[in-house]
């Protein structure tokens, strides 16, 4: 008879750096907390094709922006009280925005060379406010995508680049798209490691956090989107410094600490949500025509989150001039001026 091998979620190898058990805050932890409220900017081969998700095959020639007006986006975030910028690296589709020679889809060999993320660091440093990193774990360009430590190495060259201090100090960590492989196959606590060696307070979060593990079965998807953490709940991610689940909101009572293997971590929560209804992250030519998030939703969603010592993070696309949507900047700016946060 034939018995399969139960998986385990990790190989659980030693890495120098490791989450450590805690039912408060860390340092990292509590400065993440005391950001409170950032700007998200969804930019990259996508605005240029009018799709949210692309599967890695549009040409690199389709990304042309006319500018990259990276001063201007963060002088937005920054004139509405915001206190980071979080920049779409490497989307699903595998397309880098900053100068890597490690793949050939990326701006390098694209017809604007810009590095776009040298530039929101530059206008972060000139506005002082601080740098937060997004990057897809799940590539649907790359060729070693189906060999998972190929893969894993591919990626620590990418993460090396980005926090090795050439983009100065880096306070987030977003990663997305862990449902393309069991939780294992990405190995977070050798990628954990290796960011935290390179940028010890930067923050590391995997999108859909809390739950069990993908190969245990039963257990509708909903019942760990972030209104329902029940206290102690388990860490279906691990390592992560703070929970995600774009775009839920968490409840007034939001539970603080989690379980993995028998251990407890307090996680905070950050709120991802879009300037726009339909979920819409990347600009395309009928973005503008969605309707807008209502503001009255958006004030008393931060009211929660300051209260539960969480944060907000607001996803306003760039278009393909390089230029934030007025009407976006509009209703950001009505935001933060009701909740007497902005610098105007």
């Amino acid at each position: 008879m034939f018995f399969r091998k139960k998986l385990q979620p990790y190989p659980f190898r030693k890495y120098p750096i490791m989450q450590q058990p805690s039912l408060v805050p860390t340092a990292g932890q509590q400065a993440q907390i005391d950001r409170r409220f950032g700007m998200f900017l969804h930019f990259g081969i996508n605005t240029f094709n009018n799709t949210e998700w692309s599967d890695g095959t549009l040409p690199i020639e389709s990304y042309q922006p006319t500018a990259i007006d990276a001063d201007s986006w963060v002088k937005t975030a920054y004139e509405a009280g915001m206190n980071y910028v979080i920049l779409i690296t490497k989307h699903h589709d595998g397309f880098c925005l900053w100068d890597t020679r490690t793949t050939a889809y990326s701006v390098n060999y694209s017809p604007n060379k810009t590095d776009v993320v040298k530039a929101v660091y530059e206008a972060c440093q000139k506005y002082g406010i601080k740098l937060g990193l997004y990057y897809s774990l799940w590539d649907r360009h790359e060729k070693c995508y189906k060999n998972d430590e190929q893969y894993v190495q591919y990626m620590e060259k990418h993460l090396t680049e980005l926090m090795d201090g050439r983009y100065g100090e880096i306070v987030e960590l977003w990663f997305d798209g862990e449902w393309d492989k069991p939780c294992r196959a990405w190995q977070l606590d050798r990628l954990y490691s290796l960011v935290k060696t390179l940028q010890p307070n930067c923050q590391i979060g995997v999108n859909q956090t809390i739950g069990k593990f993908k190969e245990k079965k039963g257990i509708p998807k909903k019942r760990y989107q972030p209104q329902n953490y029940r206290d102690r709940d388990p860490m279906q991610m691990f390592p992560s410094d703070f929970r995600l689940w774009d775009p839920y909101m968490c409840r007034e009572d939001d539970p603080k600490i989690y379980t993995f293997n028998g251990k407890e971590y307090y996680l905070p929560f950050e709120q991802t949500i879009c300037s726009r209804k339909e979920f819409s992250w990347f600009y395309s030519d009928t973005y503008e025509s969605k309707p807008l998030m209502d503001a009255n939703e958006i004030i008393n969603d931060y009211r929660i989150l300051e209260k539960t010592d969480n944060v907000m993070v607001i996803n306003l696309p760039p278009d393909k001039n390089g230029k934030l949507v007025k009407g976006d900047v509009e209703n950001l700016m009505y935001v933060s001026g009701q909740l007497g946060i902005n610098r105007m």
